[in-house]
């Protein structure tokens, strides 16, 4: 393999981000990449765009054909074009970010790119620049979800108001006041009460809530009050 000097065409790839919540922790989903250069060491998931497909078909089929997962939420973060971010082919990089419960998906994770998840403060280096595309995809994350609850897409339809309020600990990496977190969650209507209890964290035990999908559309902005003073993560 030589160097782009110019006479080779862009090549353009599609890479997925993939962020996911086992239920107290949000991580990071990571594959070892298998050819050269850099063979052997942690990647994000990604593939060349083929001709006659759109960006979003490309992440569609990367993410389905490396780790077996479709149909999930899935949005588009930034082009990354830095020349000098492949060091052997001029390639530009389309990149996704995606959220799923790693409960409902882990059997369905391909082993032959010995995927593996990862918290994100014990993330190990990456290569090129897609430790720079995490950290930024991190932030998007943060801002989006101070707008709008995009958070459940990580949740089971079940879940309970300290895995919630984990959730957005682990994306904000800081802690709320568990009063105030639960009070301004009941208060957008959105949750409906279930009558059953996850008695596994305690002996008390913690009910189970679901969103109320019915309302979801008009009552959405309801979350903008959820995270406290949502600018200071933003500086």
């Amino acid at each position: 393999m030589q160097k782009y000097t110019g006479e080779t065409p862009v090549l353009v790839a599609a890479d997925c981000i993939i962020f996911g919540f086992d239920g107290w922790n949000i991580k990071l989903l990571l594959v070892q990449r298998n050819l050269d250069p850099e063979k052997g060491k942690w990647s994000l998931m990604g593939g060349f765009m083929k001709p006659g497909e759109s960006p979003d078909d490309a992440a569609n089929r990367v993410l389905e054909q490396r780790t077996g997962l479709k149909n999930v939420y899935m949005d588009q973060l930034k082009v990354f074009g830095n020349p000098d971010r492949d060091p052997v082919e001029r390639t530009l990089s389309i990149v996704y970010y995606a959220l799923i419960d790693i409960n409902e998906y882990e059997k369905q994770l391909n082993d032959e790119h010995h995927a593996e998840w990862f918290l994100p403060e014990e993330m190990p280096e990456l290569i090129f620049d897609h430790t720079e595309m995490v950290k930024l995809a991190r932030r998007q994350l943060m801002y989006k979800a101070a707008l709008h609850p995009i958070l459940f897409q990580l949740l089971p339809e079940k879940f309970t108001i300290p895995q919630l309020q984990a959730l957005y600990e682990g994306v904000y990496q800081t802690k709320f006041d568990d009063r105030n977190f639960s009070r301004k969650l009941l208060s957008t209507g959105l949750l409906i009460k279930l009558n059953e209890k996850d008695k596994q964290s305690s002996k008390k035990g913690a009910f189970y809530y679901t969103l109320d999908q019915s309302h979801y559309e008009e009552n959405f902005e309801s979350f903008l009050n959820l995270v406290p003073n949502p600018n200071k993560f933003f500086q």
